[in-house]
């Protein structure tokens, strides 16, 4: 999962608005603040709410 820095720097969640990082061992794109995991699949984010997965920690 290699995702272009340019297009990480514009993704934001689109349930805060906040800032999103890569997150290779989850294999996905993580927000932090509302701990959602977005899947990646075949080099493409999908930003859906509904394809999220909570993430506990």
């Amino acid at each position: 999962m290699a995702l272009d820095k340019e297009l990480l720097g514009i993704l934001v969640c689109p349930v805060c608005r906040g800032e999103i990082r890569s997150d290779e061992n989850r294999g996905g794109i993580l927000c932090e603040n509302c701990a959602l995991l977005f899947p990646v699949k075949d080099d493409i984010p999908v930003m859906l709410v509904e394809e999220a997965r909570k993430i506990e920690d």
